[in-house]
């Protein structure tokens, strides 16, 4: 089979142990992502299948439409939105979903609440221009980081991912408040942890709050403006999940506001991010490059997955197909 692997902004996966599984295939591997429905269409016409790194490429039905020798796609991790499933069945494209494990987007997480916390890399970088113990330039921004123990984590989701942070939070002696679903909270519970009786008590209580939620229809900006304004100004709100679930535009406002007065993001409605984002200029945002899975562990186990699928198919024995859409 002819086969493109999209998005590998790294240039890593030839690298990665389970590459060698394609070896008796055509494999091209893209680079760099390209726009429009378009340009899209002339470097996709060609291909059998395609490998998406997550959600980096959406295939939409007028794209679909546009590549009539594409046969699979293979998704490392799970479907999201970014697929027209419907398009693809009318197609007869067969889609297969791969496996993940939250264990790299949750250290993440972590990593990122202690850096911002803690102010790091503000310290980091203005030791670099010699200035000791000098977490900004700026009289009003130069003040003390803070230590997590004590603290109260919010954890709105609470799936696998929110489960581990959670583990970390209470490991550094913070109180553990979740809030989302019924049976979210109701589990949260079982395992020892509080949920909040509303979301105004979640997001005014919280010290850091974290979002672990999928992103769909029912989750899409569902963090609000009027939510985001009742955290404390000390607070930090930490994006490892999908920037759509807050409303567009509120996040910024609010820090402007500050209220919250900090966030940690992975994520973002474009990416790559510009460099011209207004985030990547705001001394209250520590900003990183959607990193939560990107890691060795994570690319083998994603990838190996994918790769499985396009080998089953090619074997006529498809597995891990999901459902047509009509």
């Amino acid at each position: 089979m002819k086969i493109a692997i999209l998005d590998d902004y790294q240039d890593c996966v030839r690298q990665l142990d389970c590459f060698s599984m394609l070896v008796d295939h055509e494999v091209k591997i893209f680079t760099n992502s390209a726009r429009g429905v378009g340009q899209l269409a002339i470097r996709l016409a060609s291909f059998d299948a395609l490998v998406l790194i997550r959600e980096r490429t959406a295939l939409s039905r007028p794209l679909l439409e546009k590549l009539p020798k594409l046969k699979l796609i293979a998704q490392t991790g799970k479907v999201s939105g970014h697929i027209d499933l419907a398009a693809a069945a009318a197609r007869n494209i067969v889609i297969t979903e791969g496996v993940g494990d939250p264990t790299a987007p949750a250290e993440l997480t972590w990593a990122l609440i202690m850096a911002a916390t803690r102010k790091l890399p503000q310290y980091i970088n203005n030791l670099k221009d010699g200035l000791w113990q000098i977490a900004s330039t700026a009289p009003a921004r130069n003040t003390l980081g803070t230590v997590l123990k004590g603290r109260t984590l919010g954890i709105f989701g609470y799936g696998r991912i929110g489960r581990m942070v959670a583990a970390y939070g209470k490991a550094f002696g913070m109180r553990v408040l979740v809030w989302g679903r019924e049976a979210s909270r109701a589990a949260a519970v079982k395992d020892g942890y509080q949920a909040a009786a509303s979301k105004e008590e979640f997001f005014s209580t919280a010290d850091v709050i974290s979002l672990h939620l999928r992103l769909n229809d029912a989750t899409r900006g569902i963090v609000t403006a009027d939510d985001l304004a009742q955290m404390k100004s000390s607070a930090l709100f930490v994006n490892t999940s999908r920037a759509e679930l807050v409303a567009a535009d509120a996040l910024q406002t609010a820090l402007e506001q500050g209220h919250p007065g900090f966030a940690a993001l992975d994520v973002y409605e474009n990416e790559p991010l510009s460099p011209a984002s207004p985030l990547l200029r705001m001394e209250n945002v520590l900003a990183s490059p959607h990193l939560g899975y990107v890691e060795k562990d994570s690319y083998e186990i994603y990838f190996a997955s994918a790769f499985q699928n396009i080998l089953d198919y090619a074997n006529g024995t498809p597995k891990n197909v999901v459902p047509a859409a009509s």
